[in-house]
């Protein structure tokens, strides 16, 4: 279940750092502690994608020039749904970074019927590694087989965890991420990076992540992708991490009203 909340910018061009998940991240802790006596306060089968809107860069991140940004909010439980966005909705304002938001309207995607190989972009980053604290974190090129091996183990674990029978799953073990290659190419060219070093916190301790975002055809089954597309793929999806939208698709086109459970 996929919901996309649009907000109002009581401050426009107000800066958000680069690197945001973990700010969005603390503010929707304290929502989910405090809402159904803190049941999902630590459930992992939700992603969320960073702000999106009308940026201008700055030297220390983005200036959000948009009337209006949104965030896309992904559970494979309608009831965390049901909870962390009715929780978000009823507040004055929000604050990431020093942008000032408040919540407008709520909308729900309709669901999507997946091929066995879809095309995807990141709307937040991808972590194949463990954090660190402070270590070195090597990049991977993610066309090798072992970028697209680390997701189908990370993906198979969760999906374990989260009580799916993977011997259910008709050719689950064939799983390939084949990148865009011009898009890999065009950046390269133009000098500029798709894997960037993200800070998370863990226990309050501040890690250190490797993300990646570009556009990527996944071939998998399609329960797998349904999995994938609703709870994120990779680690720390929970933490924002991993989440992903169709590529070459409008996404106000997709959408209707959620109701207020």
């Amino acid at each position: 279940m996929r919901i996309r909340i649009t907000f109002n910018v009581n401050n426009r061009g107000g800066l958000v750092p680069f690197h945001h998940q973990y700010l969005i991240s603390k503010a929707f802790k304290p929502l989910l502690s405090e809402s159904s006596a803190g049941k999902f306060k630590d459930y992992p089968f939700f992603s969320f994608s960073g702000i999106k809107g009308q940026t201008r860069l700055g030297r220390k991140g983005l200036h959000f020039n948009s009337r209006k940004v949104t965030i896309v909010i992904s559970s494979a439980s309608k009831e965390f749904i049901d909870v962390l966005v009715p929780a978000v909705l009823e507040q004055k304002e929000l604050t990431i970074g020093e942008l000032n938001i408040t919540p407008e309207i709520a909308e729900i995607e309709k669901p999507v019927n997946f091929e066995r190989g879809t095309k995807y972009v990141c709307i937040s980053p991808m972590i194949i590694n463990p954090a660190t604290g402070g270590e070195r974190i090597p990049f991977m090129s993610p066309e090798t087989n072992e970028f697209s091996d680390l997701l189908y183990e990370s993906t198979i674990e969760r999906l374990a965890d989260y009580g799916l029978d993977i011997n259910s799953i008709p050719d689950a073990q064939k799983f390939q991420i084949v990148p865009d290659e011009n898009y890999l190419k065009k950046i390269k060219s133009l000098n500029k990076k798709f894997s960037r070093v993200y800070p998370m916190y863990e226990n309050g301790e501040k890690r250190d992540v490797r993300g990646y975002t570009f556009p990527f055809t996944l071939f998998a089954a399609r329960e797998i992708q349904d999995f994938i597309f609703t709870c994120g793929l990779g680690n720390y999806c929970a933490e924002g991490f991993g989440l992903l939208d169709l590529a070459n698709v409008d996404p106000v086109s997709r959408t209707e009203p959620y109701l207020l459970p």
